[in-house]
Parts: C-alpha cells; sequence; structure tokens
C-alpha cells in the first residue's frame, strides 16, 4: 500500500477538521431551529396570561441572548488556545537561549515585578480613599499630659451630668440618679452642699452665669431653681501634697484590694462595691425658689439662656419649654422633633436654643428676634444625637450614639467641617472655650480630647488604679486657675478632676 507523506497527512488532518466543524455548525443550527420550533409549539400548548405575540418575542429575545452566551463561550475558547500557544512559545524560546532554570526565573521575575506595581498601586488607591477616614487617627509628635488629681466621691448612685460655675466662688455641681445634687470643692473634693428637693433622678445641673443660682432637671417631670450659699473652705499649706498623697493611697489600696480589676466587667460588681456613704456633714437644701411644671415626661436636661432671665428645659415629652424665670410662666413650647428629647444647650453669648433627640436630628432654635423664632431641622447622625453643644465661636458640636462626632458651621450647616469616628457610643461632651478642646466620654469608660479639625490630641489614663470604671456619662471644662481643668462624671457613682496640659505645636496641628 502507498505510505502518505507527513505534509498531506497533516492536510488531510485539517480538511477532515473544517469539514467537521461546518457540519457541527449547520447541525447546530438545525437544532437551534428545531429547538425553537419546539418551544414554540411548547408555549402554544401552555396555559398562560399573557398574549401569544408576547411570549413569541419573549422567547425570541431568550433564544438571542442564548445565542450570545455561546458565541462569547466560543470567544473565551480560541483566547485560551491562543494563549497556551503564546505560553508554549515563551517556554520554548527560554529552552533555546537561558534553559529552563533561567526561563523559569525569568518568568518569575517578571511575575514579581508587575505583581509588585499591582501591590503599589493597590496600597496608594487605598491610602488615598482612607486617609479621609482615618482623619480622627493622625500621629502626632507631642504628647499631651493628662493627669488625675482629684476623685469627688458621695452619690449612691450614678452622676448623670456635671457642671462647674461661671462665676465666684468657683464650685463643682454633679447630678445624680440618687435623686440629689451635690456641690463640691474643687480644691479639697470636699461636699460643700446637697439638694435634696427632687422625687426622681437629677439628670442635669447648669449653673446661673452671674448668680450662686442652680437649675437641675429630673425625672420627676420638673425643673428646680434653687439658690445656695457656700463658703469655700481655706486652703492649708501644702494642702495639694496631701491631696496627692490621699489619692495614692486610695489607688494603691484599690490596687491591692482587686489586682485584676480590668479582667472583670464592673457592671457585675455592685455586691462588691456596697453602698456608699455619702457626707454626712454636709448641708442641705431641701425647697426650690422655683418650680417649672409644665412637661408631661421626664425632664432630661435644662439650660439657662445668655443674660440669666429665661431658662429651656428638654423633656422625653419631645418638646422643649422655654419659662420666665421672674414669673416661671412658659414662654415658648418647642415642639417638632419625633422622639424623646436628650439634651439641649444655650449659645454663651446670643439668643440660640439647640435641642438633641433620640430621632437622629438636633434643632437649632433663634430667638434673636423678639418677634418670631426660626429653626433648623439637621439631619447629621443615624442614631441617638446625645448631646449638641455650642462654642464660642460660631461652631456647634453633635455627639451621637452612631459613633461620631461631627463640627457644624452656624453660617453653613448643611454639612459638617469635621467628623470624628470613634469605637463607642458618645454621651455629653463639652468643648473648652480657651483652648477649643472636644471632651468625649463614651459608653466604654474611655474619655477622649479632639480638637476642632478632628485630630485626635489625647486619651485620658484608664486603669485598675485610676479613671472610670463604668460609662462615662458627662464631661465639663474649667477655664478658671485652679488644679484641675476637666471634670468627667460617670456610673461609677464618682466624679474625677483631671488637669489636662496640651502643648501649643499640639493645638496647632
Amino acid at each position: 500500500m502507498p505510505v502518505e507523506s507527513g505534509s498531506s497527512a497533516a492536510a488531510r488532518q485539517a480538511k477532515q477538521k473544517r469539514k467537521s466543524h461546518s457540519l457541527s455548525i449547520r447541525r447546530t443550527n438545525s437544532t437551534e431551529q428545531d429547538r425553537s420550533g419546539l418551544q414554540r409549539d411548547m408555549i402554544e400548548g401552555q396555559d398562560s396570561k399573557l398574549p401569544l405575540s408576547l411570549r413569541s418575542n419573549l422567547l425570541d429575545l431568550f433564544s438571542q441572548i442564548e445565542r450570545e452566551f455561546e458565541n462569547l463561550y466560543i470567544e473565551n475558547l480560541e483566547l485560551r488556545r491562543e494563549i497556551d500557544t503564546l505560553n508554549d512559545r515563551l517556554a520554548a524560546e527560554g529552552q533555546t537561549f537561558e534553559g529552563a532554570d533561567l526561563a523559569k526565573g525569568a518568568l518569575k521575575t517578571k511575575a514579581s515585578h508587575s505583581t509588585s506595581q499591582l501591590s503599589q498601586k493597590l496600597k496608594t488607591t487605598y491610602k488615598a480613599s482612607t486617609s479621609k477616614i482615618v482623619s480622627s487617627f493622625k500621629a502626632t509628635t507631642s504628647r499631651a499630659v493628662c493627669q488625675l488629681i482629684r476623685e469627688y466621691v458621695g452619690h449612691r448612685d450614678g452622676i448623670w451630668d456635671i457642671s462647674v460655675t461661671r462665676s465666684q466662688p468657683v464650685v463643682l455641681g454633679t447630678a445624680s440618679a440618687d435623686h440629689t445634687a451635690m456641690l463640691w470643692s474643687i480644691e479639697t473634693g470636699k461636699c460643700l452642699l446637697k439638694y435634696m428637693g427632687h422625687q426622681g433622678s437629677v439628670n442635669s445641673i447648669k449653673f446661673h452665669p452671674t448668680e450662686q443660682v442652680a437649675l437641675t432637671a429630673s425625672g420627676d417631670q420638673t425643673a428646680h431653681i434653687w439658690r445656695y450659699l457656700v463658703q469655700l473652705p481655706t486652703p492649708q499649706p501644702y494642702h495639694h501634697l496631701l491631696c496627692a498623697l490621699l489619692v495614692y493611697n486610695s489607688l494603691l489600696l484599690r490596687q491591692q484590694q482587686t489586682p485584676c480589676e480590668d479582667d472583670v466587667d464592673f457592671s457585675d460588681k455592685d455586691e462588691a462595691d456596697g453602698e456608699v456613704e455619702g457626707p454626712n456633714d454636709c448641708p442641705s437644701v431641701r425647697v426650690p425658689t422655683t418650680t417649672l411644671r409644665s412637661h408631661q415626661g421626664v425632664v432630661i436636661a435644662a439650660d439657662w439662656l445668655v443674660g440669666g432671665k429665661q431658662v429651656v428645659t428638654a423633656s422625653w415629652d419631645r418638646a422643649a419649654n422655654l419659662y420666665d424665670v421672674e414669673t416661671s410662666e412658659l414662654v415658648h413650647s418647642l415642639t417638632g422633633h419625633d422622639q424623646e428629647l436628650t439634651h439641649c444647650c444655650t449659645h454663651p453669648t446670643q439668643r440660640l436654643v439647640v435641642t438633641s433627640s433620640r430621632d437622629t436630628t438636633f434643632r437649632l432654635w433663634d430667638f434673636r428676634d423678639p418677634s418670631i423664632h426660626s429653626v433648623n431641622v439637621f439631619q447629621g447622625h443615624t442614631d441617638t444625637v446625645t448631646s449638641a453643644v455650642f462654642t464660642v465661636g460660631d461652631n456647634v458640636v453633635s455627639g451621637s450614639d452612631d459613633r461620631t462626632v461631627k463640627v457644624w458651621d452656624l453660617k453653613n450647616m448643611r454639612s459638617p467641617i469635621a467628623t470624628i469616628r470613634t469605637d463607642s457610643a458618645v454621651n455629653r461632651i463639652s468643648v473648652s472655650v480657651n483652648q477649643k478642646i472636644i471632651a468625649l466620654p463614651h459608653d466604654n469608660r474611655q474619655v477622649r480630647l479632639f480638637d476642632m479639625s478632628g485630630v485626635r490630641l489625647a486619651r485620658l489614663p484608664r486603669s485598675n488604679r485610676q479613671g472610670h470604671r463604668r460609662m462615662v456619662c458627662c464631661s465639663a471644662w474649667c477655664e478658671d486657675n485652679t488644679s484641675c481643668n476637666l471634670f468627667t462624671c460617670g456610673f461609677d457613682r464618682q466624679a474625677i478632676g483631671w488637669n489636662i496640659n496640651i502643648p501649643a505645636l499640639l493645638q496647632e496641628k
């Protein structure tokens, strides 16, 4: 028998492949036609509410989609064959010139180079996109000095609010769930006076701008205005040294008694704590000078308007009320919030009020024009707005349970000028007038300090030896020249006085 040459055999095989491929295409086309005809017959035999013409159009469209996917699949197979051919050719060239090992090394080098370029590109892209998100965690070269100076212990339940007088004598005020409010000597930590006129939890305390008058809000649905007369104790020689020694001894004793306190949740330690004995020799006031009674729910906060002739209260009845102090009459009822109010604050120099609510908004009320008052609603948070406070300038700072704090410009409050993102819900915040530092008390027992641009400055020390052991509810700055310039209170039944020293270079960053 004659023997075919290699070239003729290859040509014959290629011809047979082309023939079989054309036959398969014809067979496929005929199959598609038969399939479409069969599907049309099946559609005509099925019960459907769609018109027959619409069903036929749908069938044609799905057939076109199927053909497009088949074409894409065929193109994918062809591309794979070309890639395999190129890989084989590259491997053959590597074996010819550099050997198998060198070819593999070259391929590895090329792959690693391309991978490094891609990695660098991804790093650059994600670094640029996340720099805005983590702006509140910027590193700083200088360090703030935060020192615990004094503890104020005497309440029998958690402390909701803390405030410092704006006139002489400078004293510290605390409002507690034990139905009392207390006034303290900042320098000695001694209780100067206890107010016992409320029948429910005292949720807020604020002092008159110029007189020795306090305003408290309570869960008994009232707000009380009461006068106090205190005399600060005379500082003794080496008093600061003795106080520091006493604090150190108490911290050392606590460390010896509870060496593993950081590993235990303090919320489960009520039995170990026992009852805290209040100061027995502290004078008390039981009758207010004025009682404000217009709310139908818990009064959660209250504050004095500039001048001290009017006060505003915020309640769980979804309203804020404006009262005249002299007559105790209701001047305005500020309604509009959809859920309970959580806080209210007044501007230090203008007739402006800001109210916060569980409806995720805070509202700015303008009483500068006596004939009409305007209101603006701001929806910058996604959870309860726990507090919103004014600064001396034209800013409002709001904190929320959504773990963010936002700084707003009163001239353009469409969007915040700075956003601080944290790892825990934020409670009642405060802003330092002189240093423009925001103090953030958290549910997770931490207190953090930020500047107005959102840069973190410091975190107050907290361990089993010092700091709060439960939720920190509120913070308050003291602008007078005292040993403590920041105060915090929490549900561990104590208030703490801190000395915060922020370097000037750190504040300018």
